[in-house]
């Protein structure tokens, strides 16, 4: 291990969050005020209006809630966390030219466990400092990704890369589904908090009897195999060009379109694509800012939803995004679907917010788990300070967390019925420590990748 690592679950108390405005994203349940949560251990034991006569347990840690609202921990269903050490990097070029110029020569140079692993951790701060307390991560150096969000505390789901390219990590191609499949060994049973995966990066970037061969790892496992799908136009275009199928299409004729599958950009999907895939039961994650930020176009999110599509909400990584922020991802993704379908009423806040908790929970197979906040499930949980000028008045409160809210309003965050942020301040990890550490390692990046 590279650091100190902890799979502990919580303290032996019980924590009572007292007051505020609960929104459990329990399908049909309204917003309920004055409420009071109790967590025992890793759950949630019980969910009330507020009694001040009721007796507490003994022992019992107490948080204060008045004037907040409190909600399921977001879940970012695509990143590649480590990629924090190429924030601001590679700028304002094209999606080839940043990926194939920039970024891989860079991740060819840099990338190594001890680099992955503290920028990992650093993403870890920034997610949980924003809110987000599950993370879908893909990338190389997986085993060092796994053992920082467990020393953060986060639940993930954390997929090794696959490409048919020489990678940081395996150098040889012809083994990238053996390392794989070793990654998905090692860390299957370490921890409920800790899931392992594949993450074949594209079309592309990776064979059909690559493509085949992961999917049959995955179903072997029972897990589920992640992917860039249409990102791009001139994506789509080379895959019709070598195939003869749009992407999908190809997919399916490979055997490898179903509900082991999460696709993610989805850019340029046509309708028959849609449906075939909603038939399929394949699970997509849109990430509009790195779409936006790479020019890669606009999601037909909406329309997806209306077929049927089970729809969660990713940032991508910071060298396209360029943050970690999905309370800024839900407004992005809200207004840029309403912009180019000319209809204000399509992805209402509601809706976006679903896409961050139980719609993201579900898209990765955590639905049992988390997600939405109700007795017996994880205590995943998030509280947002209400006590900001850009927050009042409160009409409704999820217009208020999609549209005027950002991660620097989340005062608490409870994972797996431990605190890890009170007061905005961290409990468990040293970040004076990550950040030094990343700067160290940005200087020589910056030595060897900027002219």
């Amino acid at each position: 291990m590279l650091g100190q690592t902890d799979s502990s679950s919580s303290e032996c108390e019980d924590i009572i969050i007292e007051g505020g405005i609960l929104l459990s994203m329990v399908d049909g349940q309204l917003p309920l005020k004055n409420v009071s949560i109790v967590i025992r251990g890793e759950s949630i034991a019980d969910i009330r209006v507020r009694d001040p006569k009721s007796p507490r347990p003994r022992n019992a840690q107490i948080i204060d809630a008045r004037e907040t609202i409190i909600m399921p921990g977001l879940v970012n269903a695509h990143g590649h966390t480590a990629m924090t050490l190429f924030r601001g990097l590679a700028d304002d070029v094209p999606l080839k030219e940043w990926l194939f110029e920039k970024i891989f020569p860079a991740e060819a140079k840099h990338l190594k466990k001890e680099t992955v692993y503290w920028g990992s951790l650093l993403g870890c701060v920034e997610m949980i400092a924003s809110g987000t307390t599950t993370v879908s991560d893909g990338y190389f150096f997986q085993d060092a990704t796994a053992e920082a969000f467990d020393r953060a505390g986060m639940r993930a789901l954390v997929a090794q890369g696959v490409i048919d390219f020489p990678a940081p990590g395996v150098p040889d191609p012809r083994e990238n589904l053996k390392a794989g499949k070793g990654f998905i060994e090692k860390w299957l049973h370490f921890s409920d908090r800790i899931r392992p995966g594949l993450f074949c990066h594209s079309l592309t970037t990776c064979s059909e009897s690559t493509l085949r061969g992961a999917m049959e790892i995955s179903e072997e496992f029972s897990l589920p195999l992640q992917m860039h799908l249409s990102e791009t136009s001139q994506e789509v275009n080379e895959v019709f060009l070598n195939t003869g199928r749009r992407p999908a299409f190809y997919l399916h004729d490979i055997g490898v379109a179903n509900d082991h599958l999460i696709a993610v950009h989805a850019v340029h999907l046509d309708e028959p694509e849609m449906h075939l895939l909603a038939e399929r039961k394949t699970r997509i994650v849109h990430v509009p800012e790195s779409n936006m930020k790479l020019a890669s176009g606009a999601a037909k999110t909406s329309q997806m939803l209306k077929m049927g599509l089970k729809v969660a909400l990713g940032t991508d990584g910071c060298a396209s995004n360029n943050n970690l922020d999905l309370f800024q991802e839900m407004g992005t993704a809200a207004k840029l679907d309403k912009v180019f379908t000319s209809n204000p009423v399509n992805m209402d806040a509601a809706t976006v917010l679903k896409m961050a908790t139980v719609w993201g929970a579900e898209v990765l197979g955590l639905e049992r788990d988390i997600g939405t906040i109700e007795i017996g499930k994880k205590a995943d949980i998030i509280i947002i300070d209400l006590e900001k000028p850009h927050l009042v008045p409160l009409y409704n409160p999820f217009s208020t967390l999609v549209y005027s809210a950002n991660g620097a309003d989340v005062r608490d965050v409870i994972i797996n019925g431990r605190i890890l942020m009170r007061d905005r301040k961290f409990q468990t990890i040293d970040t004076d420590e990550i950040m030094a550490e990343v700067k160290s390692i940005s200087e020589r990046i910056k030595r060897t990748s900027l002219c």
